[in-house]
């Protein structure tokens, strides 16, 4: 019986940390990567004028409200024109901690802050969530 070679399992989504420039966090319940065209799917003849540097490139994070305010100090420049683009990764790690895959992004900015949706007759963890445009990204 010829043998098929080493097995590679597949590592777990939810052993990840955060760093954006300096910053390092591992509490975020999400994170995740979108790159799409500009437009409208809905006007293909928008979309297709579009070039490939027209893409909108998108990481999201979600993570549970704490009293860490340094990604939204980041942000508060940002909105007020004083803040600075900042490079970053987001790191996937196996069951030891050890670091296996890293996606590195470049000049990311805070776009977007969404605070969380609250709810007396609940008892969910209150979620707030940041979208960083980047101008670029690469699999280290």
């Amino acid at each position: 019986m010829a043998s098929t070679g080493e097995r590679k399992d597949p590592f777990k989504g939810f052993k990840f940390r955060i760093e954006v420039g300096g910053i390092t966090r591992a509490g975020f319940r999400e994170a995740s990567v979108a790159q799409h065209p500009i437009g409208s799917l809905e006007d293909p003849a928008k979309l297709a004028a579009l070039k490939l540097p027209s893409l909108k490139r998108v990481i999201t994070l979600r993570r549970g409200v704490t009293d860490d305010a340094e990604l939204w100090a980041w942000r508060k420049k940002t909105v007020e024109g004083t803040g600075e683009r900042k490079d970053g990764s987001i790191v996937l790690v196996d069951d030891t901690g050890k670091e296996k895959v890293r996606w590195n992004f470049v000049k990311g900015w805070p776009t977007k802050w969404t605070g969380p949706s609250v709810n007396a007759a609940g008892n969910e963890v209150a979620i707030e969530t940041l979208e960083i445009a980047h101008e670029g990204l690469e699999k280290a």
